[in-house]
């Protein structure tokens, strides 16, 4: 997965530059380095691209579980999500979205449908709150 948030947000890079983040799957605690897989998956469909690269920061599995502990093993979707856990993230409760907090809701990877890129956590969230303060359906 490769996002370019500088096309959109242009306070993320200095003027007249871009920034990218990549991503790729790797086994649960790999400290395989990907960055020479990504960054030939990229060249070949944006020719140029490597030689366009200023700085990098790569991190694995162990680094992104340092830099948060939820992640673990390099998880950024908080652990399995087979079918138990699809429908029982991140308590079993009628809503997963809402918090012991009243007003404070959750819409992270650890709530149903898990992560992705789909935005489907945070809608369902945003969906929950309306319905708890306006009491829509």
């Amino acid at each position: 997965m490769l996002a370019q948030q500088s096309v959109f947000d242009p306070t993320r890079a200095p003027e007249g530059k871009h920034t990218a983040w990549a991503y790729c799957h790797v086994p649960n605690g790999s400290k395989k380095d990907r960055t020479e897989a990504i960054e030939r998956q990229v060249e070949r469909f944006a020719p140029g691209f490597r030689e366009r690269i200023l700085a990098r920061h790569v991190m694995n599995t162990m680094q992104l579980e340092e830099y948060n502990p939820n992640y673990i093993g390099g998880d950024i979707n908080g652990g399995v999500i087979d079918l138990g856990q699809l429908f029982t993230r991140p308590a079993l409760r009628s809503s997963p979205y809402r918090t012991s907090e009243k007003g404070i809701y959750i819409c992270s990877s650890s709530t149903p449908p898990g992560g992705g890129v789909h935005g489907m956590c945070g809608y369902h969230a945003a969906r929950r709150a309306l319905k708890d303060v306006f009491r829509i359906s």
